[in-house]
């Protein structure tokens, strides 16, 4: 990928904006947290702590800053940062709806600006997490926690990206494209559904760069849709999801 993804992927999401108010006013208005494409349960998963009572906690990747206002109502002294000005507005908006104190900047979650060592708590979903090269993004996130701190982030699974043809078509039960080398994909020019560039790595490039980075491994999930799930959602048929695995977490602790 030798273009600046950075600028693709903010223009799809100035671009798309409109299309997720409806989702971020859905999820704003949800008392507990339920957790990617299909709508899983927080409490089978437990991103958010309970508490965050007196926490600085930091969502890389907010968008329209749904998990922002979750953490703001468990106590947490909240900053979210997404690279979408039109995003952001939605965000602020309904962030003053919900009267949630959050602070909202415009920028690049791989280079913050913030001080090292200013968080408790940092989480993204399908934000900064797919969006932005691991290598970079996750020293920021380690940089911005301070010792003992914890990162939760949920994107696709590696399976996913295997499974997606690569015109961009519906995942298939089969493989396309090798494992070895993963680096994520190029979604600008496909011939459905055309998106910006993602990045994803294999399991084990990503338990390597966590010990690189000075990440310990607490917890690692793969998510499966639901029995009840039916239809489409981003590309993945829901059958499909039902058997193999849709979205992974992994739970970071900065050491002490």
């Amino acid at each position: 990928m030798d273009r600046d993804y950075v600028v693709v992927n903010r223009d799809v999401w100035n671009a798309d904006a409109k299309n997720w108010v409806a989702v971020g006013e859905r999820l704003w208005n949800t008392d507990k947290p339920v957790w990617g494409n299909w709508g899983v349960l927080d409490n089978t998963l437990g991103l958010i702590p309970e508490d965050l009572t007196n926490q600085d906690a930091i969502e890389l990747g907010c968008g329209t800053g749904y998990v922002s206002g979750w953490m703001a109502r468990r106590g947490a002294r909240v900053t979210a940062i997404d690279v979408s000005s039109l995003q952001l507005a939605t965000a602020r908006e309904l962030a003053r709806k919900h009267r949630a104190n959050i602070t909202f900047i415009e920028g690049n979650a791989e280079a913050t600006g913030l001080e090292d060592s200013c968080f408790d708590f940092a989480i993204s979903e399908y934000g900064a997490a797919i969006w932005c090269r691991p290598e970079i993004w996750l020293r920021e996130a380690w940089r911005l926690l301070r010792p003992g701190g914890k990162l939760v982030f949920l994107g696709n699974h590696p399976m996913v990206l295997l499974c997606s043809p690569t015109n961009g078509a519906p995942c298939e039960t089969t493989l396309h494209r090798p494992y070895l080398g993963m680096w994520g994909a190029d979604w600008t020019k496909v011939e459905f559904d055309p998106s910006g560039v993602c990045f994803n790595l294999t399991i084990s490039a990503w338990m390597n760069l966590f010990s690189e980075i000075g990440f310990k491994v607490e917890n690692y999930q793969e998510i499966f849709a639901p029995e009840s799930a039916a239809g489409i959602r981003a590309c993945i048929p829901a059958e499909w999801a039902k058997q193999y695995p849709v979205e992974q977490v992994w739970h970071l602790e900065k050491a002490k």
